[in-house]
């Protein structure tokens, strides 16, 4: 299970922290970790290129940091400074005693005499370390930091992301103009939301974390469960297990236009682990065909026999009636694709047992009535605007 924290929780452990730790100390944790697994990608440090880019908070610092540890063990390191004037002077230090070279985009020198000489210096990058903006920054990239991200996207090395990608949200997850595309992330202390959330985990890359000795809250801001996690929950079937009780999925799927989204229902229900399952719909004879251990009934749902769970909506056209009916019943039930548009939001907040949607971008931007491109820059908003609007677990 990974375990996010929201920005306020570790901004206020590591005050905490910092106030027991000789000052600096907590930095030097994070730059460790941080040069470590750089160090790791590389493979081999010494005579590899590497080119920081450095914004003005302590993610730049501990950029600086990680980069002259590297540069003791041979690496050649040149920090971009965004804004020189408000660089981490001491990591600057740091970087400069270890032999790093330091070049700017604010005045428009640099490698090459130009900004487009900075661009190439990323570009030819090994490895590029983006500390540009940290857990606190809002938005999009700012207009400055926006060639040096898509230059290091062309880059020919890694890009590894300190804390988290710059111009992600951490605590949302939103992605609201440019951001930097990792590799790798690093971050310190706890995963920040941002990094299990779409569309910003996406732009996070492998995630790696780093204990730098937070003290936490018991229970944490998000949970994502990983593979792991999910083997645990699923029941293992054992010799007295018959297909009646390892569970019965039931099937509200599939049209005349869309019989291939019941097959494709039926598969994913067999396929989970289900002891049977129960298709109810016009295209038995196609599920038949491919599943014939399906127990099939043009009876409806009603009729169609006992079940612990249903799915209901791929494919289904314009079937508003057995919509109605599966969220009639008792059970649990998985609402998909049509029947996103056809089950109405009362009738799902008043059923007593659990109700899971699932939207993609689109379905979400239609229920909502919204644009597309909202719901792909804020995917927690929309979801939690959804699952309030239904009384449901939208996913």
């Amino acid at each position: 299970m990974r375990s996010a924290y929201s920005v306020e929780t570790v901004r206020t452990a590591e005050r905490e922290l910092m106030a027991r730790l000789p000052e600096g100390a907590l930095m030097q944790r994070a730059a460790a970790g941080l040069a470590a697994a750089c160090a790791d990608l590389l493979g081999r440090v010494y005579g590899s290129r590497v080119v920081l880019l450095v914004g003005s908070g302590d993610n730049g610092g501990d950029a600086l940091y990680a980069g002259a540890r590297l540069a003791r063990r041979g690496a050649g390191v040149t920090a971009v400074l965004l804004a020189p004037e408000r660089a981490h002077a001491g990591g600057l230090a740091a970087l400069r005693r270890a032999g790093g070279r330091v070049v700017s985009t604010g005045d428009g020198e640099g490698a090459g005499g130009s900004a487009r000489g900075v661009e190439e210096l990323v570009e030819r990058a090994d490895l590029v370390v983006d500390g540009i903006v940290g857990i606190g920054g809002k938005g999009g990239l700012r207009p400055d930091a926006v060639p040096l991200a898509a230059a290091a996207e062309r880059s020919r090395g890694a890009v590894v992301a300190v804390d988290l990608p710059s111009g992600v949200d951490a605590d949302t997850g939103e992605v609201r103009g440019v951001a930097v595309r990792a590799d790798l992330t690093v971050t310190f202390g706890t995963h920040k939301p941002g990094l299990l959330i779409d569309p910003a985990r996406e732009y996070a890359g492998s995630v790696r974390l780093v204990d730098i000795g937070l003290e936490l809250p018991a229970e944490p801001d998000l949970e994502a469960l990983q593979h792991a996690d999910v083997a645990r929950l699923l029941p293992v079937p054992r010799a007295e297990s018959d297909k009646y009780r390892r569970g019965v999925v039931g099937i509200a799927a599939g049209s005349a236009r869309y019989p291939g989204a019941a097959v494709l229902a039926v598969a994913g229900a067999l396929r989970g682990g289900a002891g049977a399952v129960r298709y109810v719909g016009p295209a038995g004879d196609a599920v038949l065909a491919r599943f014939p251990e399906t127990l099939v009934s043009d009876q409806g749902p009603k009729h169609a026999g006992r079940v612990q769970a249903w799915v209901v909506g791929p494919g289904a056209g314009d079937d508003a009636a057995t919509v109605g009916e599966v969220l009639a019943a008792d059970v649990p039930v998985l609402v998909d694709a049509d029947g996103l548009r056809l089950a109405e939001a009362g009738v799902v907040r008043a059923r007593r047992a659990p109700t899971l949607m699932t939207p993609h971008a689109g379905e979400a931007a239609a229920l909502l009535g919204v644009d597309r491109a909202e719901v792909e820059g804020g995917r927690l908003a929309a979801a939690r605007e959804l699952a309030g609007r239904y009384g449901a677990t939208v996913l």
